[in-house]
């Protein structure tokens, strides 16, 4: 089983680990209503993707 030869020192442990960040999802403006969405998902809010009603809201 192969064992480290020296101590691996904090910096160089935490430049290996710059890669490692969770990032903010991208988030887009739905054309229809103007509400925050996912791209390529459809509007949580007004059902439409890609200019056609794919959820269909009941109005309450």
């Amino acid at each position: 089983m192969a064992v480290p030869k020296h101590k691996t020192s904090k910096s160089k442990r935490d430049k290996r680990r710059t890669h490692k960040k969770i990032d903010a999802p991208a988030v887009g403006v739905c054309p229809e209503c103007g509400e925050a969405k996912l791209p390529h998902h459809a509007c949580p809010e007004c059902g439409e993707y890609n200019g056609k009603s794919v959820i269909t809201k009941d109005e309450d």
